[in-house]
Order: structure tokens, then C-alpha cells, then sequence
């Protein structure tokens, strides 16, 4: 058996905590033989192998008397990049302890579940789900409402290091005025509109707008503003940071993600392009 896990890309300008979007990156989780105790083998560097991984601590609190096996996981998604690579591992180890106890979980209960994990489901619902999930978390209640995103090009530039969500939220404001908070509001109602409606040049403006967390992260990523200047001259459609970064996200119009790539390229930035499409079909079994 074998759990499949994509890439997300959260926040997606003003959609703070609440909006994200599946990518074509994978987590892969090869379950192996029984074992004695649990065994993840894997080259991801210096993550734990034993019961101590995320995945089977996740597994463990889903379904606590879970047998041991040895497990091989295989992952393309960066660790601490703002690409969910955390999520994606709370997604498997949910559903390795929905097939190995046969709970027969339904995809809300995987979402409350993996949201009462992560603290927040703008990761982990598009990893559940696929495709762009706007959704809320509040008294323990998750809503959401899994939509498609308008087609285009997404196009990646992932740093060679890495920015922990927790470090990246240090820089945020404890508090927001309510006049400022009322206006941040509206940006972020005009993002989703333009994207359910299919507008990405109304939804690009507003996700360059947003007022919630991006003026004060984006001077932890020295990367963003070049890009983002070449994106725009190039006719993007919007440039954003991925979840808490340091991956900086551009929309384009479909078909010219590799254009964009190239152009990139040639700043010769401390790091890695790539040109990603939407997942559509979220956690899955082989």
C-alpha cells in the first residue's frame, strides 16, 4: 500500500490561516512488512526513523494501538520551504491510521482531525482534498469549501534554506487596529471572489494587497522583491510567499510557467525554479 500526499501552498496573499491550494509536489508513504517496532526509512536528512517521526506520532494519536510496521517514505516537497511539508506528513499519518485500523474515516473527520493537529487548515485541507480549499476554524469547528483554481502556472522559487513557520511568525503584529483589520477584510473577500470566479487579474491585484502578513515577512526573504519586480514586468498575474515562506509563489497564465522559470534563472538566486500545476485529487491510495 502506498499513501500519496501532495504539496501545498497556503495564505495565497490575504487568505491568512484559511486559503490553500494543492501543488504537483509528493509525499510518498510505502507501507513494507510488519515489525517488531516502527521503521521509516527514508534520505530526507535528519528526521527521526523510529516512532519519534511525525508520521507515526500522527498515526499513533488517530489509532493508539496500531501494529508496527516498517515504512518507506519518499518526499519531493522541501522541509520548512512553505510548501506544507509538516501537513502533508500529519495528512499520511492520518490515513496510514484510517487503513492500518480500518476506521473508515470520512475526508471532515481526516480535516478536524489533522486541523486539531496542525492548529490551523489551510495546509491540510488542500492536502486532504485537492485542488483550492477556503476554510475556518473556530471552537473546534472546521468549515471549508473546496473549489478549483482558475487555470495557470504556478511557478516556485524555492530558497536553498529554510524558514520555520515558527520563526516566520515571530515578525507578525500581536495586534491590527479594527479600521485596519476591517480593510485587510475586504482585500482578502475580493482574493477569493476573483479566484471563484475564475478572475486572476482581479485576484492577482488583491493577493498583492494583503495587509495580514506579508509587509512584515517579506523582508525575512531578500529573494522576494526581485522576483517579483521581474514577474511584473513579465505580466504575471500575482506574486506571493508561500505559507510563512521562504518559497516565493508567481501566478501566470497557463503555458507560460517556463518562460518565467528560464527568466528566473538567469537572476541566478540562491536557489531552485519550479513550474507546478494544481493537484486535484488530494491524499490518495495506490
Amino acid at each position: 500500500m502506498k499513501i500519496t500526499v501532495p504539496a501545498t501552498s497556503a495564505n495565497i496573499g490575504p487568505g491568512f490561516d484559511s486559503v490553500g491550494v494543492a501543488l504537483s509536489k509528493y509525499l510518498t508513504i510505502e507501507v513494507l512488512e510488519d515489525s517488531s517496532d516502527w521503521e521509516v526509512i527514508h534520505d530526507l536528512g535528519d528526521i527521526p526513523s523510529d516512532a519519534n517521526n511525525l508520521l507515526i506520532k500522527t498515526a499513533l494519536e488517530v489509532a493508539p494501538d496500531l501494529a508496527p510496521h516498517r515504512l518507506k517514505m519518499i518526499s519531493d516537497i522541501p522541509l520548512a520551504r512553505g510548501l506544507g511539508s509538516s501537513s502533508s506528513v500529519i495528512v499520511a499519518g492520518i490515513e496510514l491510521a484510517n487503513q492500518l485500523a480500518n476506521l473508515q474515516l470520512s475526508d471532515q473527520e481526516k480535516l478536524n482531525l489533522a486541523t486539531k493537529i496542525e492548529g490551523h487548515p489551510d495546509n491540510v485541507a488542500p492536502a486532504i482534498f485537492g485542488n483550492l480549499v477556503v476554510a475556518s476554524y473556530l471552537d473546534g469547528q472546521v468549515s471549508h469549501l473546496v473549489a478549483d483554481f482558475p487555470s495557470c502556472d504556478f511557478v516556485a522559487f524555492i530558497p536553498n534554506y529554510q524558514l520555520k513557520t515558527s520563526d516566520s511568525r515571530e515578525v507578525l503584529p500581536s495586534t491590527m487596529a479594527y479600521k485596519e483589520a476591517v480593510v485587510a477584510s475586504s482585500i482578502a473577500n475580493v482574493a477569493i471572489a476573483g479566484l471563484l470566479k475564475g478572475d486572476l487579474t482581479v485576484a492577482g491585484q488583491a493577493i498583492q494587497k494583503d495587509r495580514f502578513h506579508e509587509a512584515y515577512r517579506q523582508k525575512l526573504v531578500k529573494e522576494f522583491a526581485p522576483i517579483k519586480e521581474l514577474a511584473q514586468t513579465s505580466g504575471a498575474y500575482a506574486t506571493y510567499l508561500s505559507g510563512a515562506g521562504p518559497t516565493v509563489m508567481t501566478l501566470v497564465q497557463q503555458g507560460e510557467g517556463e518562460a518565467l522559470k528560464v527568466a528566473l534563472d538567469k537572476l541566478k538566486l540562491d536557489g531552485e525554479t519550479f513550474v507546478l500545476a494544481v493537484d486535484k485529487e488530494g491524499v490518495g491510495l495506490d
